[in-house]
């Protein structure tokens, strides 16, 4: 196990009718608030009506910034940002999912910047402070209201990147599962399977000695898979939907990367599908895992069949340990099929014409390469891209 600092300071608050404590909440930073939401949901599904009457109620003022798409983008942050410096926002509430409140982040700490939105992202400065965020998340699967990340897209040239800083937690978080409930069953399958994805990035590891975080990953995979389908078969049952959306948050407030150096090069991959064609991240990543895991399976076998044993309970066969992780990842596949997800770049509609781009795209930010328990070059993501072609 290698050395670590867990500190997570967001507090987190969970069950029924929860986001009417809101008000309360995130006027304990400042009274002038800018709420952030995305398209009309949550005024159909009267959780705006509930956030702005307990927020009218604690006496803030409300600014309000609608609009956010999946795969967020920067021209609405630099709105954002210059929103809050113009309207005097003492702090930013996120009501959505992970595409809402990684924005919101990234409205937060540009409003303390007087440089480009992009700086950050492109690495070109380095986050230092941002104003405080709050969180009532109404989609379970990126974990960014719990997590210190936010990923933002630029539309010019298609670049999705990453970001992470110790100062970008959410200060809290309000999780009602109930307020899910009407999601399509396309946003709960792409959540089941971005959770999914964060648990197996800090699975694949070579870090040894770590048997406690994995038999917590294990836990938390086993638990998305026995309730994933009825999610998504439209169930109102309570006690399985708080397990996925709490497992969501757990799988990336970090607790499980503890001691441990996860892989990465996945989701990185992934951010190229979904920055040039504007695939659903969870679909990207459902076509993208299972070809990547087929590419550095030779890496560690055992720990592949670990997965496949522990997770899926594929039978352990000591003379055929190949066998055995090749199964793992065919009952992952086939979990990812039941949810209606889909499998194959084909069966998206993505074509082949820009996988030297999006190799190249996808290590430039990694000086060169992408990953860690296999580091791949730009021939190796080539690779990937057209295992999962077809």
């Amino acid at each position: 196990m290698d050395n670590f600092v867990f500190n997570n300071y967001t507090k987190i608050i969970f069950g029924k009718g929860c986001e009417n404590d809101v008000g309360r909440e995130i006027t304990k930073y400042g009274r002038r608030i800018l709420l952030h939401y995305g398209g009309g949901s949550i005024k159909r599904n009267g959780v705006y009506d509930s956030v702005l009457s307990s927020l009218k109620e604690a006496g803030a003022e409300v600014v309000e910034l609608g609009g956010v798409q999946p795969n967020p983008r920067l021209s609405l942050v630099r709105k954002g940002a210059e929103l809050c410096k113009a309207e005097g926002i003492e702090a930013v509430l996120a009501v959505g999912g992970g595409s809402v409140i990684d924005s919101a982040k990234a409205i937060a700490l540009n409003a303390l910047y007087d440089g480009d939105a992009w700086d950050f992202h492109a690495r070109r400065a380095v986050p230092k402070a941002m104003l405080p965020v709050g969180v009532v998340l109404t989609i379970p699967a990126a974990g960014s209201e719990s997590s210190d990340c936010s990923v933002i897209t630029n539309e010019d040239g298609f670049i999705k990147r990453g970001l992470r800083h110790d100062c970008m937690y959410p200060m809290f978080a309000i999780i009602n599962p109930e307020l899910m409930y009407s999601l399509p069953k396309e946003q709960i399958a792409n959540g089941c399977s971005d959770i999914f994805a964060h648990l197996l990035e800090r699975y694949f590891t070579n870090t040894r000695g770590v048997e406690f975080t994995d038999r917590m990953i294990e836990a938390a995979m086993k638990t998305v898979v026995n309730n994933a389908r009825a999610m998504v078969c439209g169930t109102a049952d309570y006690d399985a939907w708080s397990q996925v959306v709490w497992a969501g948050t757990i799988a990336h407030n970090n607790l499980l990367n503890t001691g441990r150096v996860g892989d990465w090069g996945s989701h990185n991959i992934e951010h190229e599908l979904s920055a040039h064609y504007d695939i659903a991240h969870g679909a990207g990543l459902a076509i993208v895992f299972p070809a990547w895991m087929k590419y550095v399976m030779d890496h560690d076998v055992p720990r592949f069949v670990q997965f496949a044993t522990r997770v899926f309970n594929v039978e352990n066969d000591p003379f055929d340990q190949k066998k055995v992780a090749k199964k793992g990842v065919e009952a992952y596949s086939a979990f990812l099929k039941s949810l209606g997800l889909p499998l194959t770049l084909a069966e998206a509609g993505i074509g082949t014409e820009k996988f030297s781009l999006m190799a190249k795209q996808a290590v430039e930010i990694g000086g060169g390469k992408q990953g860690n328990f296999v580091e791949l070059r730009e021939d190796d993501i080539v690779s990937i891209l057209k295992i999962a072609a077809k």
